[in-house]
């Protein structure tokens, strides 16, 4: 892996998190907030894959989200994995079936709890 490519995936990962702090911002109603739960959805997509990215660059290879966020915390390179897990939980929920008070809880959470985790996190290629 070029380290070119790892800054491309990471940029497009910053994009997407731009995208999704605008959508949490702006979410009044149901249509808005299902906005919000498909931002999330590609927005963590384009994390773990930036995560297996910055660890095939330096050596290290995963292969699912799981095991990229294992990965990453021992590494490193994030500052826990509960909260990324916790996330994958949520993304797997939101994009599998369709609860409104399921959907209404991600939301919560992705306002809450998750957006200003993926705000503090400095993501870097060594």
């Amino acid at each position: 892996m070029k380290k070119s490519d790892v800054l491309l995936k990471l940029s497009y990962y910053k994009a997407a998190l731009t995208r999704l702090e605008e959508a949490v911002e702006e979410a009044i109603d149901e249509l808005d907030k299902d906005g919000v739960l498909q931002r999330f959805e590609f927005t963590f997509e384009l994390l773990w894959k930036s995560l297996k990215a910055i660890l095939a660059y330096e050596g290290i290879e995963c292969y699912s989200p799981k095991s990229c966020i294992k990965e990453a915390f021992k590494a490193n390179l994030i500052p826990e994995d509960e909260i990324f897990l916790d996330m994958l939980e949520d993304r797997n929920l939101s994009s599998h079936i369709y609860d409104k008070n399921k959907s209404e809880e991600i939301f919560e959470r992705i306002k809450k709890v998750y957006l200003p985790f993926l705000q503090k996190l400095k993501l870097q290629v060594g």
